[in-house]
């Protein structure tokens, strides 16, 4: 029998660092794309899956986008000639129209940019960010609940490999 290990597979398999905070604070509106301007050691931590985004937020200032607190720890050929800093403020890139669009929402409507997940995207590091609104205590328990019952539903209407119901009580 002749293997398939001469495929090329198409599926990427780059770490991609979630930002799981943001779902569950926030009510995402909009989703957009942003690169980021990287040092080199930053894109090895990257690929490496050492790059948290949790507490990352993203600020506009003089008509340009950075993300602030997003911590990326060296990877261990980081080089040694240049200080590491690991929590710095990072440039992301836009069209000049997608970022005035971003300004005018953010300060008028009174949304907020929000850190979604760092991907790689043709060997360069994106960033997926979202316009969205915080989320009060009550629609965040709201959605908890939500995810439950639907949790339950699966549970209820698993089936076995006959395709029949199985009930567990």
């Amino acid at each position: 029998m002749a293997t398939n290990s001469n495929k090329k597979t198409t599926k990427n398999t780059q770490p991609r660092i979630l930002n799981k905070r943001a779902t569950y604070d926030y009510a995402i509106e909009e989703r957009y794309e942003a690169g980021l301007v990287l040092h080199g050691w930053e894109v090895k931590s990257v690929r490496a899956g050492r790059a948290q985004i949790n507490l990352a937020h993203i600020y506009i200032r003089d008509g340009e986008l950075f993300l602030c607190n997003a911590h990326m720890n060296p990877a261990d050929q980081a080089c040694t000639h240049e200080t590491l800093e690991t929590n710095r403020t990072r440039k992301l890139l836009m069209h000049r129209r997608e970022i005035m669009k971003l300004i005018g929402r953010v300060e008028r409507q009174s949304y907020t940019l929000v850190p979604l997940n760092l991907h790689f995207k043709n060997g360069r590091v994106k960033v997926d960010l979202a316009l969205a609104r915080g989320k009060r205590e009550y629609e965040k328990r709201d959605d908890e609940s939500k995810k439950e019952w639907k949790r339950e539903q699966e549970r209820i209407m698993k089936k076995d490999a006959r395709g029949r119901h199985i009930l567990n009580g």
